[in-house]
């Protein structure tokens, strides 16, 4: 029993550490795209799919480093 709880809590902990690395960035824009625009995607034709972690990797990197990242 006490070997669950450990590994409970260290699984908790590791999660923690993702998120706030970004490391679990994709799977929680998966669940959003779930949640919100799943139920569009049947009613548009037009609506896309979600972005492969590849594109979506791509973006976030672009969004975060491009333009004039300084301070003067």
């Amino acid at each position: 029993m006490t070997s669950k709880i450990i590994f409970s809590k260290f699984k908790v902990f590791w999660q923690n550490i993702r998120r706030l690395s970004g490391d679990d960035a994709y799977e929680q824009y998966l669940k959003h795209y779930a949640e919100a625009h799943a139920s569009t995607a049947d009613i548009s034709e037009d609506a896309s799919a979600p972005l492969s972690r590849e594109a979506f990797f791509k973006e976030w990197q672009d969004k975060k480093w491009k333009g004039i990242k300084r301070c003067c």
